[in-house]
């Protein structure tokens, strides 16, 4: 048996006994990376840790200690409390302003993940507070982001753009814009109405003592007002990392209310820090030794273009649920070059249908944005959300695929 069919059997294992056993599956993940590494892959401890996440670990930290600042001293009820009267107390309208707010800042070209950090907490107080599926308020944020993710200024249409010029394939700037755009809204609004988004229509915030406690600014919320904002700044306009910035600005509002944030960092996620920070790493010494492209090359040897096709969309879809879709996009399409040069199958259609496979799928628990989302929630069991959302990724996994295959390639090829 080949090295890289055993580490496919090995994560197939993984996932088994951490969901028959519930063992975190961080703990496993570790400990596969660790064996198959040693004695699979040859790798040395330096070339195992190579995959370990350590800017997802710093985000992950910084922004759920941030974040569990502003919800002790009530800075989010204050932020939720603005967002009713924003929409006039109709709480239906939420889950569609944080999706187009999440848009907007990766449209601009903030980094989705960076989107989803500032974006979700709150989203998912508000979730918490008006009993809304936690997993309805997360998937808004996310389809969000990826649905204002390739614009031709932000960061995946600059990589997906500059890759097409690169290698002299013809694409569409704004075609490739407009598929991802299309294909989160209406994967928005068909989980809106999946879970629950239609009982909220005609439900309005009630104004009660809670409210008006919420409305009231004391210096710590101003303060962690404040602070939010410079993220934003500090991310979307001097670029800077999401979580050291977060973390930074937690320090000093510890600085300044010490209980506060004594409370707060028994809240930072850990659980949730442990699961995706092993799982990553198992996939790094996937990569490193070549199980990925293994599969991408078993995929081009089919013989059959359509085939071979939506083959590369699901491997798209399916690395991409547990790694970062940057870093996916930057490796499989310049994997799928070579099938794209023959001229068997249009490249613009395909390129569109492998970009979108392998971001909409970042609900995932296992990928950056799922993991935000699982993080930043608040007042939930969270295996019982983390189930919910590895559910509905392997949903998304299964799905979407096809359909974009269908729509951007197979369609076009036959007409």
């Amino acid at each position: 048996m080949s090295p890289e069919l055993i580490s496919i059997l090995v994560l197939v294992v993984v996932f088994v006994i951490a969901t028959t056993r519930s063992i975190n599956m961080g703990v496993l993940s570790f400990a596969a990376a660790f064996g198959v590494g040693e004695l699979v892959a040859d790798l040395d401890t330096d070339g195992i840790f190579a995959g370990f996440p350590g800017d997802l670990f710093v985000v992950l930290v910084g922004v759920t200690y941030l974040f569990a600042i502003a919800r002790a001293n009530g800075t989010t009820d204050w932020v939720v409390h603005a967002a009713i009267r924003l929409v006039r107390g109709r709480i239906s309208l939420i889950p569609w302003v944080m999706f187009a707010i999440t848009a907007i800042l990766t449209g601009i070209g903030a980094l989705s993940p960076a989107a989803v950090a500032i974006v979700a907490p709150i989203a998912l107080s508000f979730a918490a507070r008006y009993a809304i599926s936690p997993l309805l308020m997360g998937a808004m944020v996310v389809h969000g982001a990826q649905g204002g993710g390739f614009s031709p200024i932000s960061i995946y249409g600059t990589i997906v753009n500059g890759i097409v010029d690169r290698e002299g394939l013809p694409g569409s700037e704004l075609g490739l814009f407009f598929a991802s755009l299309v294909v989160n809204v209406l994967i928005a609004g068909v989980v809106f109405v999946l879970f629950g988004g239609l009982r909220l229509t005609g439900a309005a915030a009630a104004d009660d003592e809670r409210d008006r406690e919420a409305a009231r600014l004391d210096p710590a919320k101003s303060a962690t007002l404040v602070a939010l904002v410079a993220l934003v700044v500090a991310v979307l306009v001097f670029e800077l990392d999401a979580g050291l910035s977060a973390i930074t600005l937690a320090v000093l509002l510890n600085v300044a209310w010490p209980a506060v944030g004594r409370q707060a960092v028994t809240q930072i996620a850990w659980p949730t820090v442990l699961l995706i920070c092993g799982v990553l790493t198992y996939v790094g010494v996937l990569e490193a030794m070549g199980t990925i492209e293994y599969a991408g090359n078993a995929v081009g040897d089919t013989g059959v273009p359509l085939l071979a096709a939506v083959l590369i969309c699901y491997i798209g879809a399916i690395v991409s649920a547990f790694a970062s879709s940057v870093g996916i996009m930057g490796a499989l399409i310049p994997l799928a070059v070579p099938f794209l040069l023959q001229g068997e199958i249009g490249a613009a259609g395909m390129i569109a249908a492998l970009a979108v496979s392998a971001t909409v799928v970042d609900v995932s628990p296992f990928s950056t944005n799922g993991a935000l989302v699982l993080a930043a929630a608040p007042d939930v069991d969270r295996d019982r959300f983390f189930r919910q959302l590895m559910i509905y990724g392997g949903v998304i996994v299964a799905a979407v695929p096809p359909v974009v295959w269908l729509a951007f390639v197979a369609i076009p090829e036959l007409v």
